[in-house]
């Protein structure tokens, strides 16, 4: 029996999209064919004790494509008899890719996300990434986006062998009735008041600014309205600072971070859902993807999608949401209008998104075709 060594940095207990992503894929995979190889976080043996698979943790806090990490990867792959290895994020780690292969594995597979495409554009970083092109056997994309930014680094053979790979969203998870009710009553919010939602980290490449910005003109047409951000970090207070300023604080709740268990019911909350997420940095800071569109989506919720990246793939634009300009306060407020005031269209695109997700993003298709990535 062959095994798959997955390394990674990503993974929990540490939160996060890409963390998410490599433990949805590494649990849908036959559990006697899996061994993570991972940093130490707080709280990791209790939820490595909830795995049907091997973890193994690193004394660090973060795995570095050194000669050390190198020599434990290589000593797990031969103890596990592991023949596969998948990297969990290609950059950095994928750099271990020729160590590995030499000590035995066959097949390595690197997953990228996003940040590789700042990596392709930055001297050394291009170079390391051009390096890791070569030397596993294939690296996935997210979309058209990621795909055409990441090639720009790599060699012909290695962009010829790259293959898409997206995240998934279990439908059974992410669906209408989840108890967006109670969310309701704990924000104060009524049950015929219209809700905007943005359930993100919030960060200005997120967007929830801009959302801010568009309430003085919702209010002024739904004056009912209520705009609903859930998510953590410090730019709360500048989002609070700028609702204050604009006079529309008792109709924005900045309602903090949520447990990741507590999200369906946030989404069943809302009517419309939006991140007008921007691409930053003189362009070294896109949204790659955006699996909260799809998890809206499904859902049952019409999506409002920042251009920025890949972001757009996650919405058919007219009939499962739009694509909204992220630094146009107006073009948000005026689709945000438009679906709040109609909640029989609204209800129509939600529908149509979660029927899309049901039929082309779930979890089990990305572990299929990881499967066959890995053979």
């Amino acid at each position: 029996m062959s095994r798959t060594l997955v390394v990674t940095n990503d993974f929990p207990t540490r939160q996060g999209g890409i963390e998410s992503f490599v433990l949805a894929l590494a649990t849908r995979l036959p559990a006697d064919e899996v061994v993570v190889y991972t940093a130490r976080m707080p709280g990791d043996a209790a939820f490595d004790a909830t795995l049907p698979f091997p973890v193994v943790r690193d004394s660090a806090a973060t795995l570095l494509p050194t000669p050390r990490v190198a020599r434990t990867a290589r000593d797990l792959l031969r103890a596990y008899d592991c023949d596969r290895v998948l990297f969990g994020a290609a950059a950095p780690l994928g750099l271990l890719a020729g160590p590995l292969r030499a000590a035995g594995a066959r097949r390595l597979v690197g997953i990228t996300h996003g940040h590789e495409c700042w990596w392709a554009r930055v001297p050394g970083t291009r170079q390391a990434l051009r390096r890791i092109g070569d030397t596993t056997d294939v690296l996935t994309f997210l979309g058209p986006y990621t795909r055409s930014e990441i090639s720009s680094a790599l060699s012909g053979d290695a962009a010829a062998r790259m293959r898409r790979l997206t995240p998934g969203v279990d439908p059974a998870v992410f669906r209408p009735g989840t108890g967006g009710e109670a969310v309701r009553r704990r924000h104060g919010i009524g049950a015929d008041q219209p809700v905007l939602a943005c359930i993100a980290r919030l960060t200005p490449r997120k967007g929830q600014d801009t959302l801010v910005r568009a309430m003085p003109e919702v209010l002024a047409m739904l004056p009912d309205a209520v705009l609903l951000v859930a998510g953590g970090g410090g730019y709360g207070r500048v989002l609070a600072d700028l609702a204050a300023r604009l006079g529309v604080s008792d109709r924005v709740r900045l309602v903090g971070p949520v447990p990741w268990a507590d999200t369906p019911a946030y989404f069943d909350a809302a009517d419309v859902f939006a991140m007008p997420c921007r691409t930053r940095r003189a362009g070294l800071e896109p949204e790659a993807l955006g699996i909260v569109f799809l998890e809206a989506a499904a859902s049952g919720l019409p999506v409002l999608v920042g251009d920025s990246g890949g972001a757009p793939d996650t919405v058919r634009h007219g009939e499962t949401g739009y694509v909204v300009d992220p630094d146009a306060p107006h073009d948000v407020a005026r689709r945000a209008v438009e679906l709040l005031r109609d909640p029989e269209r609204a209800r129509a695109m939600g529908a149509a998104g979660r029927a899309w997700v049901k039929d082309s993003w779930t979890w089990d298709q990305s572990a299929a075709r990881l499967t066959e990535l890995l053979r």
